[in-house]
């Protein structure tokens, strides 16, 4: 499984697609996202930018044409950026949505696109809602079910919004594991999730936006 992935020169879908059974987490995304809002008041969408950790980076690029040494630009990265948002659609793009209480459904991802800066591999994209909403709650979570891709906010900046001048973003760390936690973590990798399981939920980045 790892050569397919490797061939297909993916970042997604190759984290996707390694047996999850040999590390929890294999792979460390640090992530900005911006919540985005309508001038009649409704959310529209979120929009991520997810870097994922140097070592892997480098991995995912081997095989990826370029012109400069070190350098790679956005068109020289489509074709991976195209993979790698086609990949996610199986997984609900990590990303869930509740407003006032209630589930969301987001759309196909748009303006996606890769940046390799620092060693590290950027991918940014958009998830617009199907429908957009207005609420004076709303909770995005951002984690990997399986615990396989470990979500961290980045220090600077972690959440934003855009458009929404009178509502109020804060966001909420993941819990510290209970021992209880801690010990059932410490077993997955000879005893792996359920592929169905939701068992990161208890560990989801939330990011929470109060609006009048």
């Amino acid at each position: 499984m790892i050569e397919r992935a490797c061939c297909c020169c993916t970042i997604l879908l190759l984290l996707l697609s390694i047996n999850r059974a040999e590390a929890h987490p294999h792979v460390w995304v640090t992530f900005h996202s911006e919540v985005v809002y309508a001038a009649d008041g409704s959310m529209t969408g979120v929009r991520h930018d997810w870097t994922f950790d140097d070592m892997f980076s480098a991995y995912a690029l081997q095989g990826i044409s370029h012109a400069k040494k070190g350098q790679y630009t956005r068109q020289e990265l489509a074709a991976l950026a195209q993979t790698n948002v086609d990949s996610l659609k199986e997984y609900d793009y990590f990303t869930y949505a509740r407003a006032d209480g209630k589930k969301l459904k987001f759309a196909d991802p748009v303006d996606y696109w890769l940046e390799y800066k620092d060693a590290a591999l950027t991918l940014h994209f958009t998830l617009p809602l199907k429908t957009p909403v207005s609420a004076k709650a709303m909770k995005i979570e951002v984690y990997d079910p399986s615990i396989f891709v470990d979500f961290e906010f980045a220090k600077d900046t972690p959440v934003s919004l855009s458009g929404a001048p009178q509502c109020l973003a804060t966001y909420d760390l993941p819990h510290q594991p209970t021992p209880t936690e801690q010990a059932r973590l410490s077993e997955l990798d000879a005893v792996p999730l359920d592929p169905s399981s939701t068992y990161g939920e208890i560990f989801a980045n939330k990011i929470l936006v109060k609006c009048p």
